[in-house]
């Protein structure tokens, strides 16, 4: 046997076998020679490969699977520029505490550090973006140290998120001694059910019940507990916030949710209950200059999600399902404190507002260019629908308009890391994990060049996806901050492309869509005939919330200019008359 070959009884077979027995089906690769016996041997295991056009796309894919799937996301990427390729991704998963295994290859062992083709250091590059990453040169310990990182991307012991393993091509080659390949390794883990400490329980129902305003925030971490937190809600009446981590875990006809007023809850609630949920960018932080005096009680899994920037009053470390279903059980009857008709009020304002935004988007008027409202495309799509699409959207300014117009039970976006770009692999990955559901990407025109390739993708695998591409010619957002900030534009215009004349080269059904009264017909047209693109010309004269809110430009202490405004204000104040830390002894 020559050395390019592979046998059945390969580091490479152990490995493809110890995934197929974890349940994975399918990886997001792009190939290379450093990684050829894996994929190889990946294919003879009955793994699907979805092949890529770029190693970024691979780990966003991955992330994607994860999150609509629950499962880990797979990806394989070839060494070198194929490593550095994906990089973006990794970023992005590590954020997003996304469950995602990269995979890699190396040069040989004698070959290492020699100047061969594509020899680096990547452990050196991926080990602050991951949870775990190895080089792993040992034939057998290959399935220990999978088996390791498997368990650390699903945030078996700490926080979920990207994990990273490498091997050199002859170790994938190496036929591994039979006797150490423990069956252990083979065996499916899931992550354990913490149960929540009594006391603690006991301590959050005191404060919870005795608050008058009571605010419930769900994250990532909450995915899963959408019954107990129905159930909860119910119970203590609380207001409901779910900051799109978590979107469709509690649905919009449910009267806590207040979703358009977001602001007023944040400002009003006297207690605040975290779930799985980061006090990040879209929360302030948690400040007090936005939170006023209320207090924290959190609630999760992980430490990541429990203390930053904020303690709690109360802080409950445990799965955020079988801490919920405590809560309730421990408050029995006990009547909630909660001010019933705050709630209702907050509500029927939420109710009032989410119509007001419905009408205006119907009619929104076009720019003095001529060109639609980005709101027209979004009232065109929350028409044709159904109520369990998944929703993928992207971009920086049309993000904004997105964010609120469409309602979706399953959505993703760029996240906190602001990583433009994914709603194209995003889209294809859901598509093809979820075939039985409508999966829509809208995306502005700028964020969709980073991968538009990836529609190749799409055609190739027949992923049943729809794209919509908001064109308005420009990185619109930073074009208004430049306007109104530096009373020049530079850098930030685009061309209105034809997308759709290149998505038709490659092989999906494409449009172009200039007028609003023909989104209705030409978006039939396309669900019937996935995958598909609409490329749509908007004005780009639209001004979102984003734009309005300073986050172009980035404000000094927080995110928004209304909450940096209140921060400075509440900083100043208390310098002036808060309490002056005592002196240690």
């Amino acid at each position: 046997m020559s050395s390019s070959q592979v046998s059945d009884r390969s580091t490479a077979a152990w490995i493809a076998r110890c995934l197929k027995a974890r349940g994975i089906d399918r990886v997001f690769g792009l190939c290379g020679g450093h990684i050829m016996p894996l994929w190889m041997q990946l294919d003879a295991w009955g793994i699907r490969i979805i092949d890529v056009r770029d190693e970024r796309a691979a780990v966003y894919m991955a992330h994607a699977h994860a999150e609509v799937t629950g499962q880990i996301g797979v990806a394989l990427v070839t060494a070198g520029p194929g490593v550095t390729n994906a990089m973006t991704g990794i970023a992005n998963a590590h954020v997003a505490r996304a469950s995602v295994l990269v995979l890699s290859g190396t040069p040989p062992r004698a070959q290492e550090n020699r100047g061969a083709l594509q020899d680096m250091a990547h452990i050196e590059f991926v080990r602050p973006l991951t949870r775990y990453a190895r080089t792993v040169r040992e034939p057998e310990l290959v399935m220990q140290e999978l088996d390791e990182a498997l368990a650390r991307a699903a945030g078996i012991g700490g926080e979920p998120g990207p994990v990273y393993l490498d091997f050199p091509v002859d170790t994938l080659r190496a036929e591994p001694c039979a006797a150490v390949q423990l069956p252990e390794w083979l065996l499916p883990r899931r992550p354990p059910r913490v149960l929540p400490d009594p006391d603690s329980v006991v301590a959050a129902v005191d404060l919870l019940w005795s608050a008058r305003r009571p605010l419930v925030i769900s994250g990532r971490g909450a995915r899963g507990a959408g019954d107990a937190l129905i159930r909860l809600l119910d119970a203590l009446g609380a207001v409901y916030l779910d900051t799109g981590e978590s979107r469709g875990l509690v649905p919009e006809s449910h009267p806590s949710v207040v979703a358009a007023m977001r602001g007023t809850a944040m400002t009003e609630a006297d207690v605040v209950l975290t779930l799985g949920r980061k006090l990040d960018i879209q929360l302030s932080y948690g400040s007090p200059s936005v939170f006023g005096q209320a207090r924290f009680v959190r609630m999760a899994d992980n430490a990541a999600e429990l203390r930053d920037n904020r303690r709690g009053a109360v802080e409950v470390l445990a799965s955020v399902d079988a801490a919920l279903q405590a809560l309730v059980c421990a408050a029995g009857d006990r009547p909630a404190a909660c001010d019933r008709q705050w709630a209702q009020q907050m509500r029927a304002r939420h109710e009032e507002r989410s119509h007001k935004l419905l009408q205006s988007m119907r009619q929104a008027p076009p720019g003095s260019d001529g060109r639609m409202h980005p709101n027209r495309v979004l009232a065109a799509l929350r028409d044709a629908l159904p109520a369990d699409s998944v929703v993928v959207a992207d971009g920086g300014d049309f993000l904004s308009f997105a964010r609120v117009g469409l309602s979706a039970s399953t959505y993703l976006d760029p996240g906190s890391l602001g990583c433009i770009g994914v709603g194209t692999p995003f889209g294809v990955a859901a598509s093809l994990a979820l075939p039985h559901r409508t999966v829509v990407v809208a995306t502005g025109d700028g964020a969709f060049g980073f991968n538009a390739m990836e529609i190749d993708t799409a055609a190739r695998h027949r992923a049943p996806v729809l794209i919509v591409v908001a064109n308005n010619g420009a990185w619109a957002i930073e074009v208004r901050d430049q306007q109104e900030t530096h009373g020049k534009v530079v850098g930030t215009q685009l061309q209105f492309a034809d997308h759709a004349a290149m998505a038709r080269g490659l092989g999906l059904h494409a449009e172009r869509v200039e007028r609003a009264e023909d989104l209705p017909q030409a978006i039939g047209r396309a669900l019937a005939h996935l995958p598909a693109l609409l490329d749509v010309v908007v004005t780009p004269q639209a001004v979102s919330s984003d734009a309005r809110s300073g986050l172009a430009w980035v404000p000094d202490l927080q995110p928004l200019s209304a909450w940096d405004d209140a921060e400075r204000r509440w900083r100043q104040g208390q310098g002036e008359s808060g309490p002056t830390p005592a002196r240690p002894m």
